[in-house]
């Protein structure tokens, strides 16, 4: 073999084992990228995954609803939990303004949203999510023949109303003097379902409650419409509270709520779109 030929040999072996080198340099490199993807991919998928259990305050008039959301968000969302305080919501925002822990407050009215707000207890600015609109509650069948708002102002009948501070009694005190009517029931509920139940278990011939309440009830109550309901239509504010253990997991519950979605289900419950 000639010289030349010799050292032509010798280029195309060390020309060789650096284009393997490269090679195996290049593999690992890649290897090592596709490691650092799935980790940063895992990563992100864990740091986007909820838990935890989100603690709702909510007023009366959304139980149905709300049950009914819970459900739907924690199937969404393996591993959290939604627990609801349903109940009148100036007590609510009391208890909440008092030091009760809580995530969420659903209110029936900007007023008794605005105990929370005015204390500091909110996180951001409420926002209305749905409205709601006056009903009477008879027995079922309206034995009575109750077909007005005036016609509760018959002292055979027994009424029975929502405590004023509540906001389905501060909106039938409001319907009542827009229509210049006095009514003096036998009862004032602390919420909605209690005035509702009073119908339900006939210790009352009727109630001024809501559309939604009427709607939840069933065959249990009749339902009359009253004109004068549409002076006293209520906003429903909901807000994230200060304090809130898993503040992700309570904001996606709200998201829920506003959503397409959460809109489908209050709607068919009877609520009012914002």
């Amino acid at each position: 073999m000639t010289r030349t030929a010799r050292r032509n040999r010798r280029t195309l072996q060390v020309t060789g084992a650096g284009a393997a080198a490269l090679l195996a340099l290049s593999a690992c490199s890649s290897s090592d990228s596709d490691s650092s993807s799935t980790t940063s991919d895992s990563s992100a998928s864990a740091s986007d995954k909820l838990s935890g259990t989100v603690t709702v305050f909510a007023a009366a008039s959304l139980k149905e609803s709300f049950t009914t959301l819970g459900k739907q968000f924690e199937r969404a969302h393996p591993g959290t939990k939604v627990t609801f305080s349903f109940g009148g919501s100036d007590s609510l925002a009391a208890s909440i303004t008092g030091g009760a822990p809580a995530d969420v407050f659903a209110s029936a009215s900007p007023k008794t949203m605005k105990i929370v707000t005015d204390a500091g207890n909110a996180s951001g600015t409420p926002s209305t999510f749905v409205r709601n609109q006056l009903e009477i509650a008879t027995l079922p069948g309206n034995p009575d023949k109750v077909a007005s708002l005036k016609d509760l102002t018959n002292p055979d009948l027994k009424v029975v109303l929502c405590d004023k501070e509540v906001p389905c009694g501060a909106a039938a005190q409001k319907a009542l003097d827009a229509s210049g009517l006095k009514l003096t029931p036998v009862s004032y509920e602390q919420d909605v379902k209690a005035a509702l139940t009073k119908v339900e278990l006939k210790e009352a011939d009727a109630a001024v409650v809501y559309k939604t309440d009427v709607h939840a009830a069933g065959g249990k109550v009749g339902g009359v419409e009253f004109p004068e309901s549409a002076d006293a239509v209520n906003d429903y504010p909901i807000t994230l509270l200060k304090g809130a253990q898993h503040t992700d997991t309570a904001k996606a519950f709200i998201a829920l709520v506003r959503s397409a979605e959460g809109q489908k289900v209050l709607t068919e419950a009877g609520f009012l779109k914002p």
